[in-house]
């Protein structure tokens, strides 16, 4: 699968988003080695920290379902932005505990902009278990 017909997958996903407060709808897509793709979108809720980000709500939904770290092999974010959509600091730390350091991650907009950069770039001092040891 392209990156283009990954973030076409998220562009589906945002169809699906809960934004009545923001109105900015997210939407992601994670791919995995088999082929296997798992969509997500942001959901708002009125007591804002209860809200969910796209691509959290995609990672978290593939390790529901089986899905672990060395399966994933991209993922694709995307919204209705100027510029290429960026993760917020809480799903950037999510990325870099549940995908690989160099997994590649597409921020896209709907206007067909790509920028692929990965969870290291993203977070390069991330916080992790590991770190603990």
């Amino acid at each position: 699968m392209t990156k283009e017909e990954l973030v076409e997958l998220a562009i589906k996903a945002s169809a699906n988003a809960y934004a009545p407060y923001s109105n900015f709808h997210v939407g992601a897509c994670l791919l995995t080695k088999d082929g296997n793709t798992y969509p997500g979108c942001n959901i708002e809720n009125a007591a804002y920290g209860d809200t969910l980000c796209g691509e959290r709500n995609a990672i978290f939904g593939a390790y529901a379902r089986g899905v672990k770290r060395d399966d994933i092999i991209g993922l694709a974010i995307v919204a209705d932005s100027p510029r290429p959509v960026s993760p917020c600091g809480t799903c950037r730390q999510v990325m870099a505990e549940l995908l690989n350091p160099d997994t590649p991650i597409y921020l896209a907009n709907f206007n067909g902009e790509i920028m692929v950069t990965t969870p290291k770039e993203l977070l390069p001092y991330a916080f992790c278990e590991k770190d603990m040891e």
